[in-house]
């Protein structure tokens, strides 16, 4: 099924976590609306970037997000958030790229490795963080850094 011309829902779905240990990761009806919200939002990255955005992680159920370790109000299981990148682009430059253009998001962090972009159901914030990794945890900062 396409959520929209080029992201369609098994690849906003897809994971192999899920897979690997069962778990049904299909969207209820809600989360699917916010799916299509994604899959738009995706649809102005690739505009801005001229060509593919690839999904690492899209919409998580709550027992695959607690599998993953993520965050327990993580955007991901709301079906508004999407883990990305871009074939010959670096995440930061990417990063910068969605930061510097008039894309809407609530939430963009540069996570090192790729790139996370979320939605919200209020007035999007347009916040921007770096994710940092150490010590078996992760802090955020205000900004691309």
């Amino acid at each position: 099924m396409n959520l929209s011309p080029h992201f369609t829902l098994s690849e906003m779905t897809f994971s192999q976590t899920a897979t690997r240990k069962g778990i049904d990761n299909m969207p209820p009806p809600i989360e699917l609306d916010n799916l299509r919200r994604v899959a738009a939002l995706l649809e102005q990255v690739r505009t801005l970037v001229g060509g593919p955005v690839r999904v690492s992680s899209g919409y998580r159920a709550p027992a695959l997000n607690a599998a993953v370790s993520g965050a327990k109000n993580s955007a991901h299981v709301q079906g508004l958030a999407a883990d990305i990148t871009v074939p010959g682009m670096t995440p930061r430059a990417l990063a910068w790229m969605i930061f510097q253009s008039e894309i809407i998001f609530d939430q963009l962090i540069y996570e090192g490795t790729w790139v996370h972009i979320a939605l919200s159901t209020g007035k999007p914030r347009r916040e921007v963080l770096t994710a940092h990794f150490g010590n078996g945890r992760t802090t955020y900062t205000q900004g691309l850094s």
